[in-house]
Order: C-alpha cells, then sequence, then structure tokens
C-alpha cells in the first residue's frame, strides 16, 4: 500500500448524478464499491462529505435567505444527511462504519473526538466525519484538511469527476494541460482552485499531501492506494 491512512474528502454534488438536486442511489451504490475495494488493501479510511447536493451556505446568504452564520449550519446539517446515506450505503456492502459529527447529535452519529476517530481507525471501521469543522465560515475542504491533521492521516484524496489537476478548466479550455505533480507554491501562484485557501495552507504548513483524482472511474481509488500514478498530487 501507497498510505495507511487516508481522508478522502467527497464533494455533497457527487451524489447527485445525473440528477439535479438530492442523493442518487447509484452513485452510493459505486462509492460503497469503490470504498470497500480500497478498504480491503488494509487501508484506515476516514471520509468527509460536502452538503452542496441539498443547501449551500454561501449560496443561502448571497440569496438572502439567511445570514451567512445561519446559512453555514444549514450546510452542515446537509453535510449530516449526506453522511448517513453513505453511513446506509457502506453497512450494506458489508463494511463497518461509525459516524462522527462536529455538532452533537447524540440519536444519530458519534460527537467527534479525536482519539475515539484513531481508535476507530484502527479497528479497521470506516469513519465518516459529518457537520464539517462545527463552525461557520469553513468550507468541507477545511474540514477535510483539518480532520487529516488531526487523524494523522497520510494524506489527503480528493475526489472529483476530473482525472486531475489542470492549467485550466479542462471541461471549457481544450488546451488545458494536466499536471501529474505540482508543489504548494505553484498552486498559489497559478492561482488553481484545487481546495479552498484555508485548506490548502493547513495542508502544506502540516506537510500533508493532495491527491486529486478521478473518483468516478472504477476502480481508481484501489489503483491509487496500490502505488499506480493516478491523479495529480499536490506536495511540498
Amino acid at each position: 500500500m501507497k498510505y495507511k491512512r487516508i481522508l478522502l474528502k467527497l464533494s455533497g454534488e457527487s451524489l447527485q448524478g445525473d440528477q439535479e438536486y438530492g442523493i442518487d442511489p447509484k452513485m452510493l451504490e459505486q462509492y460503497a464499491h469503490e470504498v470497500k475495494e480500497a478498504a480491503s488493501l488494509g487501508t484506515e479510511i476516514a471520509v468527509v462529505i460536502g452538503g452542496g447536493n441539498i443547501f449551500r451556505g454561501l449560496k443561502g446568504a448571497q440569496g438572502g435567505v439567511v445570514d451567512r452564520a445561519t446559512g453555514d449550519y444549514m450546510g452542515m446539517l446537509a453535510t449530516m444527511i449526506n453522511a448517513m446515506a453513505l453511513q446506509g450505503a457502506f453497512e450494506k456492502a458489508g463494511m463497518v462504519t461509525r459516524l462522527l459529527s462536529a455538532i452533537k447529535m447524540e440519536q444519530i452519529s458519534e460527537p467527534f473526538i479525536r482519539r475515539r476517530a484513531m481508535r476507530h481507525l484502527e479497528k479497521g471501521r470506516v469513519v465518516i466525519f459529518g457537520a464539517g469543522t462545527g463552525n461557520p465560515y469553513f468550507t468541507t475542504d477545511t474540514a477535510a484538511s483539518l480532520r487529516a491533521v488531526e487523524i494523522e492521516a497520510d494524506v489527503v484524496i480528493k475526489g472529483t469527476r476530473v482525472d486531475g489537476i489542470y492549467s485550466a478548466d479542462p471541461e471549457k479550455d481544450s488546451t488545458a494541460t494536466k499536471f501529474d505533480e505540482i508543489t504548494f507554491k505553484q498552486v498559489y501562484a497559478m492561482g488553481l482552485e484545487v481546495m479552498d485557501l484555508t485548506a490548502i495552507t493547513l495542508c502544506q504548513e502540516n506537510k500533508k499531501p493532495i491527491v486529486v483524482f478521478d473518483m468516478n472511474k472504477p476502480g481508481n481509488l484501489k489503483r491509487l492506494l496500490s502505488g499506480e500514478k493516478v491523479g495529480t498530487l499536490v506536495k511540498e
């Protein structure tokens, strides 16, 4: 295995599939299969999921629906809906899981306690972190970086629908070139939207590499963990 313990970051939008909103059961089934394959290698896996398929706090605030802090708390609740859906799919696939929330919700999850999370991972359980950091004004990208540092993960793996980091958006610019490896300094200098700046800075300061890859390509996660060159590696 290339990595012993990973933090897998998934966007809420990835659960939509071909839908405009909500959760596509086919995507849950696919992700459960991918994570189970990866776990079969002996990798300890923690997951952070976003909530953009249900509610995004910033958009709610910009639309005048609520203030930013309230919108962000609503977004955290959306991540919990997605986290519970992932937990159900993972357990249906035969994995043992634990759902930990940054906001206390005793009826549906354990509170986030760093040492408890690490013990779960050591016992081979897939740990799902919900409710972001538990604080407004922070994205789930930042939550992923923070949790990765806290649980001493070897790497942050960000699953997207693109096969890595490009010099421009490959869906809009056909001349965009892909990077196999790139440094944090180059990400800053080129203004590449890998993750938000707080998340990137947190990983850089703690020497935590980031891999961006296409999560929707079957077998990609297992290949990545087996040492194959998949996606783009961001490092010092």
